[in-house]
Formats: structure tokens, C-alpha cells, sequence
């Protein structure tokens, strides 16, 4: 039979005097106190410790070697402990790569809905990039032609709305192209002879790399949908996944022009997207990481803010801070010189100075060998050249700071990760991360996802909807998922804990907790019990440290 309880004899670690007794499993139990009286000894470092120590020995002498392997706690017998996890109030994280997604796990379920549900918009006209199929370019030809048809048709099958569209300009007609590059190694006579062979004698446009050719031309009076879309599976067979159709009336004028990709192309910008993976929307993964922050979303540089410590001064009483030393006054005499020689003002205080002013000194306007002002910039470029010295990098420390990536603008996404976006609103993985928690879960539960998704995509937003909920009901809805970790107080750290065990459906576990109703208000507390509960009836042990 399982044991039923948690059996201590003798326990003596720290002020513990010989201490005996017996904790029953599947409950949630509270060990309070005066300070000192060895609620934390008796909770962390005899049973938790313990309980690790004997799933750590589970383990093959080659994994206990990567694993923190704890001391024996000192007590005669300790019996009938289930595996154990300790969520203490310390924040371990001190890396900027953790975020408070990334502690709750939802940043690996929010990659995959991504992956999976997303909707690529072009970045450069801004629409919709779907793969087209011959029955999708069909059905938008359809609503084309129709589109300035008599109000009285509305009654026929899609061949007779064209048709009945077509009827006051008996001579519209469309055609179907496909463009053929003419690769390096031929000629442009030598692709039309091979075309010729597979029966395209007709081209629309011939430029000196390319060929348009035509693959049908119909008369909207006599269109049919099989034979539209037969057509166009022969040219975007022949056109590499690439098609044109252009509709024109009786006068031979253009109505309308389409073009169409079988891939996730955008064929009116001419811009090529790759399919979506799941890293490709991680921060932590090169495939996702920008590549100018390499996932940070910071980049060090030098902070003008240091440079121009006091706006108030003027150019000729050292405004700009680093030419003030000996070591480099020569420059603010450069500075002064070149100023007077471009009618930039001197004896005015930087914060009166026009924009374009400022820029000049910042930025310069030449480089050194070239006889101009070669501005701020340029001199610490030149510090970088010497920063082998050790009084250079001390310089350099001084005026450095981190500041947002100007590629991704804090993102850590690369742009192609940006351009996929979810919902009515259209959020891409980024919007989603800086939405409050109470709002990202409002988000979630209103999302509808676009048909056809398998049942895997509807458990993996179930999954999230039900971890964002977590996370409101213990009081971090005002937190957003791209929170760094290390600026987390120690009562959130150990709530997201929390909920991240509960949200992995731990059973048959051993749960030690540090107080942590700490800084919560009333209606908090509440929030966090319901919470504690949650995780004793579904299997699990609670060992809770409280004074409250």
C-alpha cells in the first residue's frame, strides 16, 4: 500500500531539538511560528531537502553530475516523501533572456499558436499573404468581373454571373500569363523556341531578362469555370507557382490586373516569405533573435544624454563634455573652429540650439582626413580603435549606455517574425507580449482561429487561455509577458512559479512554499488559496512556511 503520511524522527537540522512527527499526504498543510522557532528548517532544509535528494539519486550517476545535489538533512528516519519542489520568494534570474513569459511557459505555446494560426501581411503594401490555389484565383476573378454587374443578376451559377456581367460589352475578354526568367546561360530566342515546343508562341511582354506568357485568352461571353481553372494550374505549373490575369472590355482597355502566388509570396511587392517554425518567433533562438541585439532588444552605445550632461552650457564653456579634459581639448578647439567656420552659434546654450545644430555636432559633416568637422561620433569611433588602452575603455565606460535596438525597436524579433499577426486587431507575437495579462487573456478568449486548424491548435490555445487565467486569479494581471524576470519583486517570482506548476499538471508532487501571501492585499490572499487548493485536490502535497 502507498503511505499515507510524511514520517520524521528525529529531526536536528539547525535549532530543530530532536523533532518527530507525522504529515499527511495530499493535504495542504501551514507551518507557522515565531521567528526562529525552525519553521524554515524544518520545511526547506530537512523535508524538501530530502525529498530531492532522493529524486536527484534516481537519477544515472552521469545525469546527478549536471543536477545541484543536496545534503542529507541530519535526522534519524525520514519516510513516505514524494518527490519535492521548492517556490521560495528568491529571484535566482539575472539574465535579461528571461521574461515573465518565458517563467510561465507561455512564450513556447504562444511560438507554436504562431506557427500554426497566424496570417502573413506583406510588409510592403501591407495585405493579406496567403498561397493561392486555382479554385481561390477563380473565385476572385468571379467577384471581379461581377463586381459592376446589373443588380437584377444575382440568381445564376458563377459562369452565367460573368457572362451576364460581361453582356453589355460583348467584347471583354481576359487573359491568363506567366512569366518565364531567361536564365544566364540562353538566350531570350533560344526559351521562346522551347516554349514554342510545348505550344506558347504567344507572348504579352518581352523584356530583356524576362518573358510573359500567355496561357489562355477568353472571352468573358463564353467563360467557363473548368476551363479557367485548368488554365491555371497549367500556368502556375509553367510559371513556377506565379500567375497574371488581366480583364479587359471591348476597347481593349484594362479593367482590372491580378497577380497570384502559389507560395507565400506577395506577387505585387515581388517579396518572398519562408514558411513558419516555431523558432522563428523565439528570442532565444538564433532563427528568431534580431540580428542587431541578438535577442535583447538593447544595444550598448554612447548616450548623448552623458555626452551633454548640461544643456544649459554653450559650446565655447564645454557643453560637449569629453573635450573637456587635457588629454582632448584639442578637439573642443576643432569644435570651436569648425563651428564659427559653418555659422553654428557658440555663445548660445545647447538646449536653444536648432535640431539640424545639434546633428552637426553629433554626426559632423566629413570625415577627419577630409578638412571638415568630423562631430561626437566620429571621435568615439576613433576611441573604439584604441580601446586596447586601458584608460580609453575607462573613457569609454563613461559615456556608454544601452539603449533600444533601432532594427527591431525592442522587439528581439527579427522584421519577418513581425509581419504575422493574429486576432481582428491584427497583434504580431511582440503586441501580444507587451498586452497587460488581464488584457492578453481577454485577447485569448476572444480569439477565433482561422479554419481549417486541427484539434492539436484549439488544446494548444486552450492551454494558454487557461495559463493566462492562472496568472490573473493569483493578482499578476497587471504584469505583461515581455516583464524581465530580474526586475520581478520576490512574492512574483514565486507566484508565476506557482502557476507554472499548476499549469503542468504535476501529481503525486511535494509543493514547499516561502510565505507566499507576502505583500498581497486580502483579496489577493483569497485569490492565492483558491489557487493552493486547486493544486492539493488535483493529487499533490502542500507544505506552506506562513506567519500569516
Amino acid at each position: 500500500m502507498p503511505p499515507k503520511f510524511i514520517k520524521v524522527d528525529g529531526a536536528r537540522q539547525n535549532n530543530l531539538k530532536n523533532v518527530s512527527l507525522k504529515l499527511p499526504l495530499n493535504e495542504l498543510i501551514v507551518v507557522t511560528g515565531v521567528s526562529g522557532s525552525g519553521k524554515s528548517s524544518l520545511a526547506f532544509d530537512t523535508i524538501y531537502s530530502e525529498g530531492q535528494r532522493r529524486y536527484v539519486e534516481t537519477f544515472s550517476p552521469y545525469a546527478r553530475q549536471f543536477l545541484d545535489r543536496m545534503d542529507r538533512p541530519n535526522a534519524d528516519r525520514i519516510g513516505g516523501i514524494p518527490p519535492a519542489i521548492a517556490i521560495d520568494q528568491r529571484n535566482p534570474v539575472r539574465t535579461s533572456r528571461s521574461t515573465v513569459g518565458t517563467m510561465a511557459e507561455l512564450n513556447d505555446h504562444l511560438k507554436l499558436l504562431f506557427a500554426r494560426a497566424a496570417t502573413l501581411f506583406c510588409e510592403g503594401c501591407g495585405r493579406a499573404v496567403a498561397r493561392d490555389t486555382p479554385e481561390s484565383i477563380w473565385k476572385e476573378i468571379q467577384v471581379a468581373c461581377v463586381s459592376c454587374q446589373d443588380s437584377r443578376v444575382k440568381r445564376q451559377d458563377s459562369n452565367a454571373k460573368i457572362r451576364s456581367a460581361a453582356h453589355g460589352d460583348s467584347g471583354a475578354y481576359m487573359l491568363i500569363t506567366f512569366l518565364v526568367v531567361v536564365p544566364k546561360n540562353f538566350t531570350k530566342k533560344e526559351i521562346k523556341q522551347l516554349l514554342g515546343k510545348q505550344g506558347y508562341t504567344r507572348f504579352v511582354n518581352e523584356k530583356k531578362k524576362s518573358l510573359e506568357a500567355l496561357q489562355d485568352r477568353i472571352a468573358l461571353k463564353a467563360v467557363r469555370r473548368g476551363r479557367v481553372v485548368e488554365s491555371l494550374e497549367a500556368a502556375l505549373l509553367h510559371g513556377y507557382g506565379h500567375v497574371a490575369v488581366r480583364i479587359f472590355d471591348g476597347k481593349k482597355r484594362t479593367k482590372k490586373e491580378f497577380r497570384f502566388s502559389a507560395e507565400l509570396h506577395c506577387a505585387e511587392c515581388d517579396l518572398h516569405y519562408r514558411d513558419p517554425v516555431p523558432n522563428l518567433f523565439s528570442f532565444n533562438s538564433p532563427l528568431g533573435a534580431c540580428d542587431a541585439c541578438r535577442g535583447f532588444g538593447r544595444v550598448i552605445g554612447i548616450d548623448y544624454g552623458l555626452v551633454v550632461p548640461d544643456e544649459r552650457k554653450t559650446l565655447a564653456e564645454g557643453a560637449v563634455l569629453p573635450f573637456q579634459s587635457n588629454s582632448y581639448h584639442k578637439y573642443q578647439q576643432d569644435l570651436i573652429r569648425f563651428a564659427r567656420r559653418g555659422s553654428i552659434p557658440t555663445d548660445i546654450p545647447w538646449i536653444e540650439l536648432k535640431e539640424k545644430q545639434k546633428k552637426w555636432v553629433l554626426e559632423g559633416e566629413s570625415d577627419r582626413d577630409e578638412g571638415g568637422w568630423y562631430g561626437v561620433d566620429r571621435f568615439f569611433g576613433w576611441l573604439e580603435s584604441r580601446s586596447y588602452r586601458m584608460h580609453v575603455r575607462m573613457l569609454l565606460s563613461k559615456y556608454r549606455a544601452y539603449r533600444k535596438c533601432t532594427q527591431c525597436r525592442g522587439a528581439r524579433l527579427k522584421p519577418e517574425a513581425l509581419n504575422w499577426r493574429l486576432g481582428k486587431g491584427g497583434l504580431n507575437v511582440h503586441d501580444v507580449a507587451l498586452l497587460p495579462i488581464d488584457a492578453c487573456a481577454e485577447f485569448m478568449r476572444t480569439l477565433k482561429l482561422p479554419a481549417p486548424l486541427d484539434e492539436a491548435t484549439k488544446l494548444l490555445l486552450g492551454e494558454i487561455r487557461t495559463r493566462l487565467q492562472y496568472l490573473v486569479e493569483v493578482g499578476l494581471g497587471y504584469l505583461c509577458l515581455d516583464r524581465q524576470s530580474r526586475t520581478l519583486s520576490g512574492g512574483e517570482v514565486q507566484r508565476i512559479n506557482l502557476t507554472t506548476a499548476l499549469g503542468t499538471s504535476l501529481v503525486n508532487t511535494l509543493f514547499v512554499l516561502d510565505e507566499p501571501s507576502i505583500g498581497l492585499h486580502s483579496r489577493d490572499i483569497k485569490r492565492l488559496v483558491s489557487i493552493l487548493h486547486r493544486l492539493r485536490d488535483a493529487g499533490n502535497t502542500l507544505l506552506v512556511v506562513e506567519h500569516d
